[in-house]
């Protein structure tokens, strides 16, 4: 049975990057978009994709702060530099727990995103450095799988994955139908570009039209990113994995209150695997999609209870 203190350095180094690789991909897209928006253009996609991340620029004056505060400022604690800087110091702590492959992957990214920053004009880059980050996350993810024991340690870092993953989809489909002039109302009218910037900001867009066809409309994204249970960024599939990880950790050693994590993501999944699309829009996609991170958060802190946070006392009674 690992440390706890081993368990929440897996746990955060996926958590940082999957959340770095999430910027990435809503900057890189967004950054697309503006190219062919004039600046007149209303609420749309654009604003939408920069609202997730905590982030508004609708005055390309603006653009440039903002983009160079969300890739490489490691004074903003949630930029894409920061968050690679945390995971690198997080697998440094856990050294001997990950393979050298791992390490050296994660470092050669650190090391990358570095050299960028002391670069500087990162702006003008947007596209080269997001996939620089995306790319990297990529392989760091595929060496993992490749050279680690699928054993405890990496269903910490599954369960780190995928969690922050669910709440990232949810975040994004909650801006998507979020109203400025009713917070609690229908979907804006968002035209069929904005709804493919979506998709493309989840990497789904190929997946999409597969099922699909090319008809781009939104209550078929919804659908594809809430209830898909095959594509690898839907929140329902997201929810699956975080299950599966936090079962197998439940049978690797006894933990203080294991069993809340489990039982939490199992209520997660199974209300995600039975709901239909027109029942949550029948009873409102916001109240819906903010339960849903509700659930996230929920799972994140028996996650912390369970296996990090926990008393000496409450292991010695466990």
């Amino acid at each position: 049975m690992l440390l706890s203190r081993v368990a929440d350095a897996l746990y955060w180094i996926s958590r940082y990057l999957e959340r770095a690789e999430h910027t990435a991909r809503l900057l890189d897209v967004a950054a697309d978009l503006r190219l062919g928006r004039a600046s007149t253009t209303g609420a749309g996609a654009i604003e939408r994709l920069y609202a997730t991340l905590g982030l508004a620029a609708t005055d390309p004056a603006d653009a440039v702060a903002v983009l160079d505060a969300a890739l490489l400022d490691l004074s903003n604690r949630s930029s894409i530099a920061s968050c690679v800087q945390a995971a690198r110091e997080n697998g440094r702590q856990v050294r001997d727990e990950i393979s050298s492959d791992m390490w050296e992957q994660l470092n050669a990214l650190y090391l990358r995103v570095r050299q960028m920053r002391d670069e500087g004009q990162t702006s003008g880059r947007t596209h080269y450095v997001s996939r620089t980050i995306i790319e990297g996350i990529h392989l760091f993810e595929g060496v993992t799988d490749a050279t680690m024991s699928h054993g405890e340690g990496w269903q910490y870092l599954q369960a780190g994955r995928f969690l922050e993953r669910a709440d990232a989809t949810a975040a994004l489909l909650d801006a998507f139908f979020r109203d400025e002039a009713d917070p609690e109302g229908m979907p804006p009218p968002l035209d069929q570009a904005d709804w493919v910037a979506l998709l493309r900001a989840c990497s789904g867009l190929e997946g999409y039209c597969r099922q699909n066809t090319a008809d781009v409309r939104p209550e078929r994204v919804t659908d594809f990113l809430l209830l898909n249970a095959e594509f690898p960024r839907s929140i329902r599939f997201a929810a699956g994995r975080v299950e599966t990880a936090l079962i197998a950790l439940g049978r690797q050693g006894a933990r203080p209150r294991a069993g809340r994590a489990e039982q939490l993501s199992g209520r997660l999944r199974a209300s995600l695997d039975y709901v239909q699309l027109d029942e949550i829009l029948a009873d409102g996609a916001l109240p819906y999609l903010r339960g849903l991170r509700r659930q996230c958060g929920q799972i994140h802190a028996a996650i912390d209870q369970s296996y990090i946070s926990y008393s000496i006392e409450a292991a010695l009674q466990a």
